[in-house]
């Protein structure tokens, strides 16, 4: 009994440290834990996020039918995202608050989920839709 715990300790030290390095690597992705949200700063100089946002509004202008049967708003025009979170995924999902303008020249709020895999090389746009937020006019 006693030579089958001596045999043991070894183990289970190993499968201790290995256990604690697993645990503290799954959850730490550049600071933020894996499938948590983190708000990304400098939204409005972020060349990625706005890049994203116009990438949303270009893909909602191709195919306003998936859509939110296009809203009625006609065609858009990218201003800016003036919000950002992301989230890791199989990659990475962007949740936008996107201004643009409609064909009438009127600025509204809209809100677009975007998941970038950049092992596959695919964006591709999940919603947009009017955005529940208020837009602040200034």
């Amino acid at each position: 009994m006693a030579k089958l715990m001596k045999s043991s300790v070894p183990f289970l030290v190993c499968f201790l440290v290995l256990s604690t390095l697993l645990v503290s690597g799954v959850s730490g992705y550049r600071g933020g834990m894996v499938g948590g949200r983190s708000e990304v700063s400098d939204v409005k100089t972020n060349k990625q996020v706005q890049e994203l946002g116009r990438f949303s509004v270009k893909e909602f202008n191709s195919h306003r039918s998936l859509y939110w049967k296009g809203g009625g708003v006609g065609k858009l025009m990218f201003s800016e995202v003036v919000e950002a979170h992301k989230q890791v995924v199989s990659g990475l999902k962007y949740y936008l608050n996107i201004v643009a303008t409609t064909q009438n020249g009127e600025k509204r709020m809209f809100d677009s989920v975007v998941v970038v895999r950049p092992g596959l090389r695919t964006t591709e746009l999940l919603t947009f839709e009017p955005s529940a937020k208020l837009m602040v006019r200034k």
